[in-house]
């Protein structure tokens, strides 16, 4: 099925492109949960130059769907420091706190499937489900204590299934031993067999709340992206946004995984801890946004 061809709430996104359009889509995806820096500037920067060499369409979407870490003063600081560097955009803001009833229509699919099954591990178990994950902060792979034998029937009422079952988590069933492949932009061949380098994954959590694999993967179909321009670091996250959109019927995106920036000091990646390669503090001190950008 292709992105144009879905139904219901994934169809119903505004400005979603037509089936004969070879338009390219990408997108700008910033979380408000500290200000943004130097890594952050270099990626969107190449998102953004991708786009606008295309000739195609930059969507920003504020992923504050962490909403106990996310705050309106980063939001608006990163709009700010995405137009002090020139990366303007052409749709959006979207905010992925707003836009929950689109996964749980993912959600619901993907339970119709046959690829969920609900699970009442630890809180330790699902800690890093909700934001995007980092080099060395991957979920836990999971032994699989919850995972039926077989794939579960569904039958009946999703909702009044989810209801009954509100303070579970939900896990995707990956696909034992099957070898995942794709091209990336910028790497070129990926491969990963799923089972053995990452497990059942959390698509939805006992706190009602979706995981950050469904809702980039959620947004990005009803988005109509192309192309996903990101870092090294969510390297292994395609391998089961792969999954998921093979799931739920929809053509995946291209995928760009940029070179990580690191701390000359450290050598260790960039996090927004680090204060003094911030955005902000770059802008305060006069830093012209060229040599922010490496130009």
């Amino acid at each position: 099925m292709k992105p144009t061809e879905s139904t219901g709430i994934f169809a119903s996104f505004p400005g979603r492109f037509p089936a004969a359009s070879s338009v390219y889509r990408g997108r700008l995806a910033p979380s408000p949960t500290g200000y943004l820096h130097l890594g952050h500037a270099r990626t969107f920067h190449l998102a953004w130059q991708r786009a606008r060499e295309a000739g195609g369409r930059l969507v920003l979407r504020i992923e504050d769907i962490d909403t106990a870490r996310c705050r309106p003063e980063f939001v608006e600081a990163a709009e700010a420091d995405l137009r002090w560097l020139g990366l303007e955009w052409d749709e959006g803001p979207f905010f992925q706190s707003r836009r929950r009833a689109v996964y749980f229509e993912a959600l619901e699919r993907l339970w119709r499937g046959g690829h969920l099954y609900p699970c009442r591990c630890s809180r330790r178990d699902v800690l890093t489900a909700l934001s995007a994950p980092h080099a060395g902060e991957e979920e836990p792979h999971y032994p699989g204590t919850c995972r039926p034998a077989r794939p579960i029937r569904p039958e009946g009422d999703f909702r009044e299934v989810f209801e009954a079952r509100r303070d579970w988590h939900w896990r995707f069933r990956v696909p034992e031993g099957e070898r995942l492949r794709f091209h990336d932009e910028a790497l070129g061949p990926q491969e990963a067999v799923a089972g053995r380098d990452f497990g059942d994954f959390v698509v939805w959590r006992r706190d009602d709340v979706p995981a950050y694999q469904l809702a980039v993967v959620a947004d990005d179909a009803a988005m109509a992206i192309t192309e996903v321009v990101r870092g090294t670091d969510l390297l292994l996250s395609t391998f089961r946004q792969l999954l998921l959109y093979r799931a739920l019927g929809e053509a995946a995106p291209r995928f760009y995984h940029a070179p990580l920036v690191c701390d000359p000091a450290t050598g260790q990646r960039l996090a927004k801890r680090h204060a003094s390669l911030s955005l902000r503090q770059l802008r305060g001190e006069g830093v012209p946004p060229r040599r922010v950008l490496g130009e």
